[in-house]
């Protein structure tokens, strides 16, 4: 099989695959990366460990801080302490929620992030208009720009006479 054909399988199966966690599997939220395909994630009960990006993901798919993603626990390491199996994205995270298996405090942060206004329920109410599939450069400060044209324009005119 080729690197663009192996490729092509795994992104078609991390996308189109409906999961739910079975047995020991848990859904955790990536905190960061810390390099060699090791991630930092935080389970439902506030617990971060490290978890291990298996060889078939590598080069294929990447995540991202926020993402959430299913692990199994492993026995071999001390620090690292899982594997991941699915990354899921915004359909798994729906087809979880339907089937009542998606953790309450995971729930309770995805509102808060979404939700603009004073409303909690606003973000529940619209999902056409809601872009929080929408990406963010976390990398990047937030900056706000204040127009102070006459302010700026008065101090110009000073320090010139």
């Amino acid at each position: 099989m080729s690197k663009t054909t192996k490729k092509k399988h795994v992104a078609k199966e991390v996308l189109d695959t409906l999961v739910v966690p079975e047995g020991e599997q848990q859904i955790v939220r990536v905190i960061c990366g810390k390099g060699n395909n090791l991630h930092e994630v935080e389970s439902d009960v506030g617990e971060k460990f490290l978890v291990s990006m298996p060889t078939k993901f590598r080069k294929n798919v990447w995540i991202k801080r926020g993402d959430f993603v299913i692990v199994e626990p492993i026995e071999e390491g001390d620090k690292v302490k899982a594997e991941i199996v699915h990354i899921l994205y915004k359909d798994q995270i729906k087809h979880i929620k339907s089937e009542g298996k998606w953790p309450v405090e995971f729930e309770e942060t995805k509102i808060l992030e979404n939700n603009c206004c004073d409303d909690p329920n606003a973000a529940l109410d619209s999902d056409e208009d809601n872009d929080s599939d929408l990406f963010v450069n976390r990398n990047r400060p937030d900056i706000s720009y204040n127009d102070d044209s006459d302010t700026s324009s008065e101090s110009e005119d000073e320090s010139c006479e």
